[in-house]
């Protein structure tokens, strides 16, 4: 008679945890172990081997915060010790860990006595291979970070661990293990057939058949092992699951592509200096494992992780690009990291793909096809155009899983960009990228695969992630089990091309998904730490001025082109991209350095800058202004310096019975006592509708369910407060700026209103000294428009959204990602908003007294407390522009009036310099222009149609050149109809002639010689 199944399932369930995972190590014997903590920040191998190692052992405290000790273990293989067939002699490390995964507490690497990297030691993966045979003596070192566990329990609670100044100095850890042991092979690979079978059993329907035999076949197994001698009795048990466990799976099931991968953050929970060692951790446990399994293939994207690893551990980077040149290691993505796609701006967002792919080619000899972006925030409607443009045939990503109202509908599909660019694109159903290939996952992947019947293929990426870590030899157990397992989708190591040459090829007519794919959650990372924010968004404009000015230097003096200042620049701001850097998320520390970085890349721009003007204007007693913006400003020309010119118009403020009042040519302001808009006049027509003022300022609960530097809830909405009374209110700048002061809570606002310098536009000032918590403060402009929908800037380009929420797509997208402006309107009428350092907004429609309403928010200012307490607490300025009687081409000019204003130059000698390039129509509009990455001097200028049309336009070159063609974003040249080489219409005098479709990229390189 048999047990009944629950019985039977409870007795398996223990027999597994406590019989047979302990039993795997047949005889362990403690090491002698001895320890130094580094001073401050990580030493290298070198420095570490000559420190004072004092006694130590197991059962001792260790780890301050942050700290790194370095451990030396000893030992001698007993004698006695029948190494061979069945058993391996292996080291046990446990410094501490408490049992969740990998990448979020303690960690070391190994190294042998000659410091050569052996393997990582981490959470599920202590053990580290001993070639030694019995009767020889070793030593090890190990290289242990003491990192706090700053997410432990995922609780969202304020911590002071995330700042190394506030962590305290009290050990975090307890050593509990530095032992030399004997792996029991056949004991180990029970305990990885048990997990197999018992993984997929539970995932199997309850009156199926295989269900039944999997679970009868462990129940003999079970009686078949002996608990007090499985090393005797496992050959037996496995004999017992042989049969299930060599039943081939069903002809029709699911086919995943098992990629080894490991995400790493390249920071988050931890600093940068951190992730360098993350790096060398996971790279070390792939190259052993590499060494053992010649079947498994492991991927990794970033390549400034690449780039750390050759700069830091030039031996272990020598391993991993033979590994490269074997197949076995594969460099994906073809970015610098693996960026947020969001907030950067269009050049930065192409520069990912220069930058990554260059260091690809060089070192490897490898041009990545796949955009490997599994854990960014959401996916800009840009990124199609841009990554085909940098030779990119796929993407894969994960996050939209996360979508908290609606699911993707599909799981493989064409991704249409803002200019009809489509790219074929991937989500893994198995909805994680840090599979360990379960029973579950693997049953999840074949149940929400959505293109059933169309095709049947997904991509599972396997391995331990966001702290690192990797595939474990337990993972590959585990994919060798599945290959082919009745019950179960079929498993094959892959890689990400092989994946999706198969995909492709079932998949005859994918379905087609258009525009962004936004994610519904982590709405608060547009605005969440806002100095990070600005200094990207200043360092993106400071490198277009200084590849502008250095090229135009260089091709008209013969000035030097800083290359190598340049591209440790760019480096620099692509890093902090990263999708934990730029949006909010990080711990303090990685904020803290964030900002200290981007203000010298400021100061060394600013320095680049001022150089090549001085080179390129001469010395003298001229002061001139530098306009590095596409359109003329103030008599100044785009891309080019002219003598400093007066004030078109002089307008200041004057008392009425309505208010402040302040009139310019085509416009006229009225401001309230309370510091609002109450009308502003333009065209013959109100902007602001009856009783609905402009310039509100709103203070908003911010309490998120959770991940609260991340998350902007619905909810927010629900508790609201408006600043009203300002505490001052007067003119200032000899009346030509109205100044309010405001006051609030634990904080202070400043205010300054005047007009642009050609009068037809509002600017507006926002000093902020910001103490609240848990507060999101936005500015509001009601406006008398009936639009239903709204265009904001993203990169090369504008995307739409509707400003309704019909349906539950619409609803969900509350808050959205907008660069440099954002522009709503009716026919005939429109008003832009643009902004210098900020990215969050809502547009919604609303009725008062029977009127419409549109009204755009901007949101300036958030106070999560995790996983940074401070975040965001302090200065800020902010700059707006409030345009009426705007449109597209408006908005655009407005944008970039307000991120590179004019530059003033004094003691140089000539009062004039002509652009580089000038183009004639203002909708094709020039991104950048630069001397080309092979430093042969040619000249290359980024161009994108900027309206939303068909823009022909003449380009005229301000020098002399050979030819000049059409490259893609790596500086090859490609085929394009935008361009129309000179001489085939009439463009013998240099110019050239361009034909550019909607929102189209076009990078195109004058060759000098």
């Amino acid at each position: 008679m048999h047990e009944n199944r629950e019985l039977v399932e409870a007795r398996i369930t223990r027999f597994l945890r406590e019989r047979l995972e302990p039993a795997q190590w047949r005889d362990r014997r403690p090491l002698e172990i001895t320890a130094w903590t580094a001073p401050g920040e990580p030493v290298p191998f070198e420095e570490a081997v000559r420190g004072e190692f004092l006694p130590f052992t197991a059962g001792q405290q260790w780890g301050a915060p942050w700290d790194t000790t370095w451990f030396r273990v000893s030992g001698t293989v007993p004698v006695d010790w029948d190494v061979g067939d069945g058993v391996r002699t292996e080291l046990v490390i446990d410094l501490g860990f408490d049992g969740e995964g990998p990448g979020f507490q303690a960690e070391g690497l190994v190294y042998t006595a000659d410091g050569l990297i052996v393997k990582a030691v981490e959470p599920r993966n202590l053990s580290v291979p001993l070639p030694h045979r019995p009767g020889e003596a070793f030593t090890y070192y190990i290289e242990a970070a003491s990192n706090p566990n700053v997410i432990a329990g995922f609780t969202f609670a304020p911590t002071p661990l995330g700042d190394r100044t506030t962590a305290g100095e009290a050990p975090l850890y307890v050593f509990r293990a530095a032992d030399l042991a004997l792996l029991d092979v056949p004991a180990w690979n029970l305990a990885r057939d048990f997990w197999t079978l018992n993984g997929l059993m539970h995932e199997l329907p309850m009156d199926l058949p295989r269900r039944y035999q999997i679970l009868r076949a462990m129940e003999r197994a079970v009686n078949a092992v002996d608990p007090v001698n499985i090393p005797g009795t496992a050959s037996a048990g496995r004999a017992a699951l042989a049969a299930v466990l060599e039943s081939p799976a069903y002809a029709s099931a699911h086919r995943i592509h098992a990629v080894g991968h490991a995400h790493i953050d390249s920071a988050w929970l931890w600093p940068v200096r951190e992730t360098v060692r993350k790096v060398a951790r996971t790279f070390a446990n792939v190259l052993e494992l590499m060494d053992k399994n010649p079947d498994f293939v492991f991927t990794a994207s970033s390549a400034q992780q690449y780039a750390w690893l050759k700069e830091h551990y030039p031996e272990l980077f020598s391993r991993v690009a033979e590994k490269v040149r074997s197949g076995q290691f594969v460099p994906t993505g073809g970015m610098w990291v693996e960026s947020d796609t969001n907030l950067p701006g269009g050049e930065a967002l192409a520069r990912q793909f220069v930058a990554g792919k260059r260091f690809f080619q060089e070192e490897f000899d490898v041009d990545p096809e796949v955009v490997w972006l599994p854990d960014s925030f959401g996916y800009s409607a840009a990124l199609p155009q841009i990554a085909r443009a940098a030779g990119a045939r796929w993407f894969l990503t994960q996050k939209i899983s996360w979508n908290e109202t609606n699911t993707m509908p599909h799981s493989t599909f064409l991704w249409e960009g803002i200019d009809g660019t489509r790219l074929f694109t991937h989500f893994p159903p198995v909805d994680t990228y840090n599979s360990e290939l379960s029973g579950q996952e693997l049953a999840r992947a074949q149940r929400q695969y959505a293109e059933k019947g169309f095709g049947n293929t997904s991509l599972v990426p396997f391995g331990w992630g966001d702290g690192g870590g990797g595939p474990t030899r337990e993972m590959l157990a585990a994919a060798e089990r599945t290959a082919d397992l009745e019950g179960s989708p079929t498993v094959r190591l892959s890689s990400p091309e092989r994946f999706f040459t198969a995909a492709e090829a079932e998949l005859a007519e994918p379905p087609v998904w258009s525009g962004e794919l936004y994610l519904e959650f982590h709405r608060g990372t547009y605005t969440s730490q806002a100095n990070t924010k600005r200094g990207n968004r200043r360092c993106e404009h400071l490198l277009r001025e200084a590849e502008l000015w250095a090229a135009t230097s260089a091709v008209r003096t013969g000035t030097p082109y800083p290359y190598e200042a340049l591209e440790q620049a760019w480096h620099t701001v692509l890093l902090q991209q990263f999708h934990d850097i730029l949006p909010g998320t990080s711990i303090a520390w990685v904020h803290q350095e964030a900002e200290r970085n981007y203000a010298r890349v400021a100061a060394e721009l600013e320095a680049l800058i001022d150089d090549a003007a001085r080179a390129l204007l001469g010395s003298g007693s001229t002061t001139v202004v530098l306009n590095a913006g596409p359109y003329p400003q103030q008599g100044v020309p785009a891309g080019g310096a002219a003598a400093a010119a007066a004030a078109a118009f002089s307008a200041s403020w004057k008392r009425t019975e309505s208010g402040w009042q302040l009139t310019g040519p085509s416009l006229r302001l009225t401001v309230d006592e309370s510091g609002l808009f109450t009308s502003l006049l333009a065209a013959g027509r109100e902007v602001f509708p009856p009783g609905r003022p402009g310039n509100q300022f709103q203070l908003f609960r911010d309490t998120p369910n959770q991940w609260d530097a991340w998350d902007l809830d619905a909810h927010y909405r629900f508790n609201t407060s408006a600043l009203m009374l300002p505490d001052s209110m007067a003119p200032e700048a000899g009346g030509r700026t109205l100044r309010i002061e405001r006051s609030f809570g634990s904080s202070t606002l400043v205010q300054r209103i005047s007009l642009s310098p050609d009068g037809t536009a509002v600017d507006l000032t926002v000093d902020v000294d910001w103490h609240e918590r848990q507060k999101l403060l936005k500015l509001a402009f009601p406006l008398d428009l009936h639009a239903d929908r709204a265009a904001s800037e993203i990169q090369f380009g504008h995307l739409y959204r509707p400003t309704h929420a019909n349906t539950s797509w619409d609803a969900a997208r509350f808050e959205t990602v907008a660069h440099r402006w954002i522009h709503v309107c009716e026919p005939g009428f429109g008003v832009a908003l643009a902004n210098d350092r900020t990215y969050g907004h809502d547009t919604v429609r609303s009725e008062a007294d029977g009127r419409t309403c549109t009204t755009v928010r901007l949101s300036l200012l958030r106070a999560p407390v995790f996983p940074d307490p401070g975040t965001d607490q302090g200065a800020h300025r902010f700059r707006f522009s409030l345009r009426p009687d705007a449109g597209i081409p408006e908005a655009v000019a407005e944008g970039y009036r307000l991120n590179l204003p004019l530059r003033t130059v004094s003691g140089v000698q000539t009062a004039e310099a002509a652009p580089l390039l000038a183009v004639d129509n203002p909708a094709v509009v020039i991104e950048a222009i630069k001397l080309a990455e092979d430093r042969s001097g040619d000249v290359v200028v980024r161009l994108y149609e900027a309206f939303g049309g068909r823009a022909a336009a003449r380009l005229t070159p301000g020098f002399g050149y050979a030819a000049v063609t059409a490259t893609d974003l790596l500086e090859r040249t490609v085929e394009s109809g935008a361009l129309r080489v000179p001489g085939d219409e009439g463009s013998s005098d240099g110019t050239v002639e361009l034909l550019l479709r909607p929102l189209e990229i076009l990078t195109l390189r004058f060759r000098r010689s």
